[in-house]
């Protein structure tokens, strides 16, 4: 499958990518959420958890996270409903543990389950090695479940990178700045309303050490 770079939302060329390709911010019915302060995320409000801070990056300032203790907390599920979508994000990896959970979105259960439990959720974590970090995606819900990871597919650390997951009414996929990791078909179902979390998984476990500039959410697919 060839990548249309002109349809990648975020970083444009300050991640090296083709020009033009943020034209597509306008697209409606979509949220972008830019980590640029602790009190307000994508119109919602937010939770800090220990000490997350703010620190610099090509697009203004982003959230900068310990890989310990920080995490922001927020009371939406940005894809809830959608059929299809691109779940997007502008992150800068640090290093750190093994096993980072940075970006969790989960649906509300009836009865209500302790948070990072549930079981309709989709998440970008990342696996850190000696040689850099590598993506997995996942999406889970009634009917599915779907692990997209590529360990041979590094990526460099302290540097900024696009990663993107998207589903097109068939196929599940993954990508890390334009350059697709995986796809695999997926009897995908629209997930509900609910929270998530970044820089660590619902639960406060899995903490991510790097900062986040920038998410999108789009209930189509753009990749």
């Amino acid at each position: 499958m060839r990548v249309n770079r002109r349809n990648l939302v975020l970083g444009g060329a300050a991640l090296g990518l083709m020009p033009g390709v943020a034209q597509a911010l306008a697209a409606p019915a979509s949220q972008e959420w830019r980590f640029d302060n602790l009190e307000r995320i994508g119109g919602h409000a937010v939770t800090p958890v220990g000490q997350p801070g703010l620190t610099s990056s090509p697009w203004g300032q982003a959230v900068l996270f310990d890989g310990v203790k920080d995490a922001l907390l927020i009371d939406n599920h940005p894809l809830a409903g959608a059929k299809n979508f691109t779940f997007e994000a502008l992150f800068r990896p640090d290093g750190g543990a093994f096993a980072q959970r940075w970006f969790h979105l989960e649906s509300l259960t009836e009865p209500e389950l302790k948070p990072g439990s549930g079981t309709t959720r989709m998440l970008f974590e990342i696996r850190v090695t000696d040689g850099g970090w590598y993506l997995d995606a996942f999406a889970t819900g009634p009917g599915y479940k779907q692990t997209l990871i590529v360990p041979t597919k590094l990526y460099p650390l302290g540097q900024w990178h696009h990663v993107a997951q998207s589903f097109d009414g068939q196929h599940y996929r993954s990508f890390v700045n334009g350059e697709l990791q995986m796809e695999t078909a997926l009897p995908f179902a629209p997930q509900g309303p609910g929270r998530c979390s970044v820089g660590a998984r619902l639960n406060n476990v899995d903490h991510f050490h790097g900062a986040v500039a920038m998410a999108r959410f789009s209930p189509r697919a753009l990749l």
